[in-house]
């Protein structure tokens, strides 16, 4: 027991010898050493050993915030405002500030998932797949619902089978294709978007 308190008594009074708020209360400058433990000596800014940046946009609202991403070995390991942008200045809220834990977080889906109707069951899909069977669905549904004229001989092109849901994500330049393509491409009527003010 008495070696266990000795033991204890040596670790407490060599992290109050490390710590640097006695040497500061005795009179130390906090420019000299006094200010520096051991462990804040051994430090490193986890940024030195990125070995890439490469610049990104913050997915989580329409502002467009620019992001440094830096990497090591081809995964990231930080993220901040990119200070060269005139948008957030190198600033990025806490989601923003947030979005290297959702980039690594296990819980992230990186594949596509594919639930077959009245099915109970996920699979995972090649996103190729997923691409064509969305680009055929859509041709279908346009093809079995689009109307070229109205019982009254008025010319309306249009399509009441398919809808799209913007997102807060969404910039300008997205909505004006989205609108482009889809009301003007294909007659799709009902375009709307969920970000309101």
């Amino acid at each position: 027991m008495k070696k266990l308190r000795r033991g204890i008594a040596g670790r407490i009074s060599g992290f109050v010898r490390d710590w640097s708020l006695p040497r500061q209360f005795a009179g130390q400058s906090v420019m000299s050493e006094a200010a520096k433990s051991t462990l804040s000596k051994t430090l490193r800014p986890r940024l030195e050993e990125a070995d890439a940046v490469g610049t990104s946009i913050c997915p989580f609202c329409a502002v467009g915030c620019s992001q440094l991403i830096y990497a090591k070995n081809g995964k990231p390991i930080h993220i901040e405002g990119d200070p060269r942008s005139p948008v957030n200045q190198g600033t990025l809220c806490p989601k923003g500030a947030a979005t290297l834990g959702a980039l690594l977080s296990p819980e992230r889906i990186n594949t596509v998932l594919y639930r077959a109707p009245h099915s109970d069951t996920w699979e995972r899909k090649p996103l190729d797949w997923a691409m064509e069977r969305i680009a055929q669905l859509v041709k279908k549904t346009r093809d079995d619902t689009f109307v070229e004229k109205l019982p009254s001989g008025k010319r309306v092109n249009h399509t009441l089978g398919i809808g799209s849901l913007g997102g807060a994500t969404m910039d300008n330049e997205e909505n004006y294709l989205i609108k482009k393509l889809f009301g003007g491409g294909l007659g799709i009527v009902n375009i709307e978007n969920q970000a309101r003010i």
